[in-house]
């Protein structure tokens, strides 16, 4: 490993310890987009040895919009740990956080090990259940601005997820309605379609990507199939929620000030 690798892992894995924004490194130590893996893998090495262990992964740039607004044709992940679920209903602390925000997304539950890439055919059979999700995300960068390369050395800025019911209704979910409120007040409304014009696509991507990358994902884990719409700033004293027309709900509250957590 390059001492550019190490130290960038390390920087990274340090602004979220402290909640300390950074600089981009693409600026002035430009990295290509399999050294912003290598840099992915050694940050998320601290992780695990301070004691958190994986539990799936999350998918980024799932919408063609943003893949072309971004120069890519295929989608970006990161990895998810025990430490970054949070309580379904639960009150979320975001001083543990630089500069949050919230994605409404839809999360599969694997009862197979991916260690091949699938087809669209395969998908369904090795998946378990399904449910309506919401992930926190939280760039260590300053100002939220971060070039590719960046935002995959940065484990595609996952901080944190909820996750609801589950469900084993994959038919219905090519085009389910999709709503996130703030204080009951709807802020962004979508639908699963815009996942890759169908969420189960992403597994499939996601198997390609593992497969060149050979890693091998175990039943059991989580996959976050990314956003279905925009995402939106947390605040202080915030009740969130996302509905899945057909799937349910899920939501956290936030904080209205120090002390809540205790």
């Amino acid at each position: 490993m390059s001492t550019d690798i190490a130290y960038i892992a390390n920087a990274l894995d340090q602004a979220a310890r402290k909640a300390e924004p950074v600089t981009q490194f693409s600026t002035h130590s430009p990295f290509s987009l399999d050294d912003a893996y290598l840099i992915q893998r050694a940050s998320m090495r601290h992780r695990y040895e301070a004691g958190e262990r994986t539990i799936g992964l999350k998918l980024g740039f799932t919408s063609r919009a943003k893949m072309i607004q971004m120069g890519v044709d295929s989608l970006i992940w990161g990895w998810l740990t025990d430490a970054m679920l949070e309580e379904e209903g639960g009150i979320v602390d975001l001083q543990r956080f630089i500069h949050p925000r919230a994605e409404p997304e839809v999360c599969f539950l694997t009862k197979r090990t991916i260690d091949r890439p699938l087809t669209a055919l395969d998908a369904v059979d090795y998946l378990e259940a399904v449910a309506p999700a919401i992930e926190i995300i939280d760039s260590r960068y300053q100002a939220f601005k971060f070039s590719l390369e960046d935002v995959v050395a940065d484990n595609c800025s996952s901080a944190g997820l909820v996750v609801g019911a589950w469900s084993r209704d994959f038919a219905n979910l090519a085009n389910a309605g999709v709503l996130m409120r703030v204080n009951g007040r709807v802020v962004q409304a979508g639908s699963t379609a815009a996942i890759l014009g169908h969420p189960l696509r992403t597994l499939v991507q996601a198997s390609q990507l593992l497969a060149k990358a050979q890693i091998a994902l175990p039943a059991g884990s989580l996959i976050m199939a990314g956003a279905a719409t925009a995402a939106e700033a947390l605040f202080p004293g915030a009740h969130v929620s996302v509905e899945i027309a057909g799937f349910g709900e899920c939501g956290f509250s936030t904080a209205a000030q120090q002390g809540e957590m205790q």
